[in-house]
């Protein structure tokens, strides 16, 4: 186990009729407040007509910046960013799913900066960032405690993270009643985005990770569990207790401690996404299959515990190929029971761009991806052929 030094300060106000609360928790902050959101949905089931009351009864006056799209676009957050110089507006709140949040936190680490905020997707380390609220509406993607934010350059056709503890939310708000409206393609897309926040920190070549194994492990397998109920029963709220909290926890640092991280998969789908702007839950179900097998001859025993720790694959030790292979397949089946894609051609995407793809993946990491495998641009675009 590696040495690590953790603190996630976001204070997590769980449950029912939770968003009622947000006026009073932007209060203790500030007396103005940049409402950070995306289309009409928020509108259409009341929860911004909430909102916006208990800002109003706690006194807090708040600035609109609607149009949030799902793989938030830089230039929102720069008009974002904008608005709070231009009127002083000191705290940020998203009401919505990840990308309300990572456009809120890139907006919060814009507006005290006076250059490009895309300079701390390419890298640049982030001083300052005013402080930022979440009212979750749809568990995916961690962002609600995580220090991390992903946006899309349009102009540029490319997707970067950008990361500091400083954007790590001030509070979010998680109240699994606000999920109950999701469409059953949402619920495959956010259960699957948790679980590969998950599996990205589970394959590691860190020996001794024990705890953190088992913790995952568990939550691969809840995960899995309470979205298959869901996707026959979306109105459950004890699922979607159990759902919203997984998404929390597979996300928030906790289940890296001590071991390196991959991110191979996560980095040959921010591209997927960039350029044919697919859902990022999608390009991650129809890309990890095709890693794995990529990646596990050379780790056979780690793809052997998670078919069985994860996946439930009874099989024999002594033929550790078939094994992995197995739980590979297990997981595609996950998939498919949730409607998800598990090839690229599900998702009407062929081979011509993959060397671009390629290339491009490479680049934030001196001319590879990964971890567990160190993987040149010719490895990324073999992966995406085998995804085919």
């Amino acid at each position: 186990m590696l040495n690590y030094d953790y603190q996630n300060p976001t204070r997590l106000v769980f449950g029912r009729g939770t968003q009622k609360q947000v006026g009073a928790l932007v209060r203790g902050y500030a007396d103005r407040v940049l409402l950070v959101y995306g289309g009409g949905s928020i509108k259409k089931s009341g929860l911004y007509g909430e909102v916006t009351a208990s800002l109003r009864a706690a006194g807090v006056s708040f600035t609109e910046l609607p149009g949030v799209v799902p793989n938030p676009r830089v230039t929102l957050a720069r008009e974002g960013a904008r608005l709070c110089r231009e009127q002083s507006i000191p705290f940020v709140l998203a009401v919505g799913g990840g990308s309300a949040i990572d456009t809120a936190k890139a907006v919060a680490a814009g507006a005290l900066y006076d250059g490009d905020l895309w300079d701390f997707c390419m890298g640049k380390k982030i001083e300052r960032a005013l402080p930022v609220g979440t009212v979750l509406t749809i568990p995916a993607t961690g962002s609600e405690s995580s220090p991390k934010a992903v946006l899309t350059n349009e102009e540029l056709r490319i997707k970067k993270s950008m990361g500091s503890d400083l954007l790590r939310p001030a509070f979010s708000i998680l109240n699994p009643e606000l999920c109950e409206t999701l469409p059953p393609e949402q619920i495959g897309y956010s259960a699957f985005d948790m679980m590969s926040h998950i599996m990205e920190r589970y394959f590691t070549n860190t020996p001794h990770t024990e705890v953190i194994d088992g913790l995952s492990e568990s939550l691969l397998r809840t995960i899995m569990k309470q979205a298959l109920i869901l996707r026959g029963d979306s109105k459950n709220y004890d699922a979607w207790c159990e759902l919203v909290e997984a998404g929390n926890l597979a996300h928030n640092g906790l289940l890296g401690l001590g071991r390196e991280q991959d991110w191979a998969c996560h980095g040959m789908e921010h591209e997927l996404s960039a350029l044919y702007d697919i859902p990022h839950g999608a390009g991650l179900a129809a890309v990890t299959p095709a890693w794995m097998r990529y990646a596990a001859p050379k780790h056979l025993p780690l793809f052997g515990q998670f078919a069985v720790e994860v996946m439930g694959v009874r099989g024999s030790l002594r033929d550790p190929e078939r094994l992995a292979e197995a739980g590979i397949s297990a997981l595609e089946d996950f998939s498919r029971r949730m409607g998800l894609p598990v090839r690229l051609h599900e998702l009407g995407i062929g081979g011509g761009d993959f060397a671009l793809m390629a290339e491009k993946s490479v680049q934030k990491g001196g001319g590879t991806l990964g971890h567990l495998e160190e993987l040149s641009a010719r490895d990324v675009e073999n992966i995406y052929g085998l995804a085919l």
